[in-house]
């Protein structure tokens, strides 16, 4: 039975400390009216609320300095799509992006290698980094299960702390232009 564990509760300059937590059900048996509320204990600390936690309050620090986003420009290079990972000053902060991992369908990699791959200086509005995706799998079934083929794990940090991953998410029409492109690259009918 899924139970979801809700957003986390993130503080605006550091990582929280993960608190007791419970799990609340709301349960009918047989044949009784109303539902009863059942409270069952976490125990704590426990890993993967800690992990959890860590992980959506990191990438919530790195969104409070900047915007990770894919630029609206791409273009077709021989079988790889060139474009930009484009980051946009919101807070306060030096960013840096040391990696852009691939998903279920594309390889991302920079287009000119190097580390860290972007740097945000905290006294700049924002900043670019040429990028490449290429198709990953071109199975048919590969396509038709694309259910996490745009989440994009970018490594950052902010001030030159702990690598965190953000998931970036390109536009709608970026995406329906990677597809199409994919399809074609392997081969697949685009229609």
């Amino acid at each position: 039975m899924p139970a979801p564990f809700g957003k986390a509760v993130c503080l605006p300059d550091r990582l929280p400390e993960v608190q007791p937590a419970t799990v609340v059900a709301h349960v009918r048996v047989g044949d009784e009216q109303s539902p009863r509320k059942v409270v069952f204990p976490v125990t704590h600390p426990d890993p993967l609320l800690t992990r959890l936690l860590r992980d959506e309050c990191s990438e919530h620090l790195i969104k409070q300095a900047a915007d990770i986003g894919f630029g609206p420009e791409w273009k077709r290079v021989g079988d790889a799509m060139h474009g930009t990972l484009v980051l946009t000053r919101r807070g306060k902060g030096a960013v840096t992006v040391h990696r852009i991992d691939g998903t279920t369908h594309y390889i991302a990699a920079p287009v000119t290698p190097g580390e860290p791959l972007a740097e945000l200086a905290a006294d700049a509005q924002n900043a670019e980094v040429p990028i490449q995706l290429t198709p990953g799998r071109c199975d048919p079934h590969a396509f038709a299960e694309a259910k996490k083929a745009f989440l994009f794990p970018v490594r950052a940090g902010v001030d030159g702390g702990e690598q965190r991953v953000v998931i970036v998410v390109p536009p709608k029409d970026v995406q329906d232009r990677l597809i199409h492109y994919a399809l074609d690259v392997c081969g697949l009918p685009t229609s």
